[in-house]
Parts: structure tokens; sequence; C-alpha cells
């Protein structure tokens, strides 16, 4: 399962980042690393992007990006 097919609500474990080179580098970055807890907080009307929290902070995250977050 992936981030962008989480409910709103739910608070997820990162299992696996999926992706290469500079985008995976950007999602660790913004400190979404593999055991980190995500709190799907809403969605945007159209479904893009994905308002998270993550280490405490609000992060928008697209959902292109989301599709690369595995987890459980």
């Amino acid at each position: 399962m992936t981030l962008n097919e989480a409910n709103i609500g739910d608070t997820v474990v990162v299992k696996k980042l999926h992706g290469e080179g500079a985008t995976k580098r950007r999602i660790m970055d913004m400190g979404i690393t593999k055991g980190t807890e995500i709190y799907l907080r809403k969605v945007a009307p159209l479904g893009d992007p994905i308002e998270v929290t993550v280490r405490g902070y609000e992060l928008s995250v697209r959902k292109a990006d989301a599709q690369m977050i595995e987890i459980s």
C-alpha cells in the first residue's frame, strides 16, 4: 500500500521508499524516511496535493511522490 491510498486521519509508518536519484533524495530531505510515522491530515479537492504531518510539521506532498512511499 502506498501513501496516496491511505485514508484521511490515518497514521501510517513508512516501510520503503521507491524511486531513484533526485526524487528519492528530495523525499528523504523532507524527513520521510523508513520507520517514520506520517499522519494524513487532508487531501485537496482534486486529490493533489496530500497534506501530512511528519516529525511535527505540516507538509504537502504531490500525488506522484506519495505513490513512491510504501506504508504499513
